[in-house]
């Protein structure tokens, strides 16, 4: 990817020795004039020179003990931030490591810079070692990935992947840095601009596909707008709710959207797609326009495509074009960025959609039709326990969870009424992210308690980053919802093997608080509920590392459901409606 640069010049007052700098010292150069102030983590042979710059440089390494671990962190940094989370690893299987939190960077629109040492450009191809064709490999699941050749490039090639990470659809961008190349000297010049050719997004809308969502707004009886992640990418929050009163149009949040409208606002009616409301999902099958604001219409969103909105009219607003069109049929297609359309929207007036008796309608079924689970008292239910937490934090914490059963109850019970405090993995689903994710949230900003809901099984995957929060001083409060399976797993299992729990469940799992204690941080088992209150107030009130072992029911399952293959109104286990 080619680019113009305008090149700062030097300061005439220091000699050419002064401005002399080798490759690793050109990088931290570099960071800082981006504004990181914090990176994640973890040495090796190929990147000692950018380690040994590191030493004098004036930026907070997190040392992660899994590249995995620092990846999830900096996507944690990047999602509550908003500011590219920086990630530093060696090469071989340092790079390799990074793979799964790439593409889960990838999939959920998370801006990341990662840099990898590479072995020297004259070793490359040799199958040296801890060599790995880390362009090849990360080349499907980056926004853009290259490798530093020239000492003289580093500068130019940071600038670009900042611009690139941060601009349009936020991605990962990944340098890969010969060790050669961070060893040798060149003249230090910093780019104070970049353009790149063949890399311009949309951001102000056309103005006609603006005036035709307002008529076809105009019309509508049944609208509903569908806000996705990009709504917060965009900080279009506070325009999106000021829209909506206006037009008196109802919401509804994908998984990763969640916040972007208050939960307790009467316009809004939950999550939709496969495990969201009932209320949703029916005002989706019966819309006459549905407006799909940075969401691009995942599998898990739609259900069954063919049957997916079949009365609705779709207006789709995206950064990325690529996304109109891909999945749903489009009637009115408006590229560019969220808030940009919202005020254009607005500068235009509103005329609001002959909606109140589809409203009324709305509000009847949430009374109908709540999310609900049975509490025997006889055991200890997941929901409950998240219950629990969002009395206790009432909104003023930021909630990382892996995926899974965990993750749908945390959606669905935890009400987010503010962007940027719920941390999860969307598209890729990636077991292990939300305890790292948490850390990297926890560092990002310092205002609020940070809770990672996790899994028994994902718990696992990441663990070592305890001695991290321990190492750090990060309070971060880990609640594991313990079921002794893969709960997800399991739940399908019994609905669609006739229960046949192959390799689901978890019988051996270790005591987590006692695992906890061994690295320092304060651990709790707990097996009824008001023993659970004591220990979050106690972890709240610490701000210290934490972590919960709850002991929850094994056979609870996560309802409503849309099965596979199935449109959004066959749901089942619908309160009201045919529960299972």
């Amino acid at each position: 990817m080619s680019a113009h640069v305008k090149e700062r010049s030097i300061d005439p007052s220091k000699n050419e020795s002064e401005c002399t700098m080798n490759g690793a010292q050109i990088l931290f150069e570099c960071l800082k004039q981006e504004q990181v102030d914090i990176m994640f983590g973890y040495p090796g042979g190929a990147a000692l020179h950018i380690y040994d710059a590191l030493y004098k440089a004036d930026i907070r390494h997190i040392l992660a003990r899994h590249e995995q671990g620092a990846i999830h962190m900096a996507e944690g940094y990047a999602r509550t931030t908003g500011k590219p989370g920086v990630v530093l690893a060696t090469s071989g299987p340092g790079a390799t490591n990074l793979v799964t939190g790439l593409a889960d960077a990838y999939m959920d629109s998370l801006p990341l810079v990662v840099f990898t040492g590479q072995v020297a450009s004259t070793a490359i191809g040799t199958d040296a070692f801890q060599e790995a064709d880390v362009l090849g490999i990360t080349m499907p699941i980056t926004k853009h990935n290259i490798q530093v050749r020239d000492v003289r490039d580093l500068p130019r090639i940071i600038k670009e992947a900042f611009y690139i990470a941060t601009n349009g659809r936020k991605g990962p961008v990944l340098i890969d840095i010969p060790k050669d190349v961070s060893g040798a000297e060149t003249l230090f010049n910093y780019p104070d601009e970049v353009q790149l050719r063949g890399f311009k997004p949309t951001t102000v809308p056309n103005l006609v596909q603006i005036r035709k969502m307002k008529q076809a707004v105009s019309k509508a009886k049944k609208p509903v707008i569908l806000a996705g992640a990009g709504v917060l990418f965009a900080q279009a929050n506070t325009l999106l709710l000021e829209y909506v009163e206006k037009a008196r149009i109802p919401v509804t949040n994908t998984l990763l959207g969640l916040g972007g409208v208050p939960a307790e606002h009467p316009l809004f009616l939950g999550m939709c797609g496969m495990h969201g409301t009932f209320t949703a999902n029916m005002a989706i099958q019966q819309a006459d326009l549905l407006i799909s604001v940075g969401a691009r219409f995942d599998d898990r969103v739609t259900g069954r495509l063919d049957q997916f909105a079949p009365n609705a009219r779709v207006i789709h607003i995206d950064i990325d074009p690529a996304e109109i069109g891909k999945n749903v049929e489009t009637d009115i297609p408006i590229v560019g960025d969220a808030k940009e359309a919202f005020k254009l929207l607005l500068q235009e007036g509103i005329e609001a959609a002959h909606s109140e008796d589809w409203l009324t309608e709305l509000s009847g079924w949430k009374q109908q039709h709540p999310l609900w689970y049975e509490n025997d008292g006889q055991t200890l239910k997941p929901q409950n326990v998240l219950e629990v937490l969002n009395d206790t934090t009432k909104g003023e914490v930021i909630v990382a969870t892996d995926v899974g059963q965990h993750q749908m109850w945390t959606a669905q019970y935890i009400h987010f009424s503010t962007p940027d405090r719920w941390v999860s993995s969307g598209g890729l689903g990636t077991m292990g992210f939300g305890f790292p994710a948490a850390i990297g949230a926890a560092l990002g900003q310092q205002e609020l308690p940070v809770v990672a809901v996790v899994g028994d099984g994902g718990f696992q995957m990441n663990i070592q980053e305890l001695v991290t929060i321990n190492n750090y001083h990060i309070p971060v409060i880990t609640i594991i919802l313990n079921n002794a399976s893969l709960g997800m797993v399991r739940q399908w299992q019994e609905i669609f093997y006739d229960g046949r729990y192959s390799q689901s469940l978890l019988p051996q799992n270790p005591d987590f608080a006692k695992v906890a204690e061994a690295f320092g941080v304060k651990g709790y088992n707990v097996s009824n509920i008001d023993d659970f209150k004591v220990a979050l107030q106690e972890a709240l009130q610490s701000k210290a590392p934490a972590v919960i072992d709850v002991q929850v029911t094994q056979n609870e399952n996560v309802f409503p459901m849309v099965s596979p293959g199935t449109a959004l109104h066959e749901m089942v286990g619908v309160k009201g409606r045919d529960i299972l």
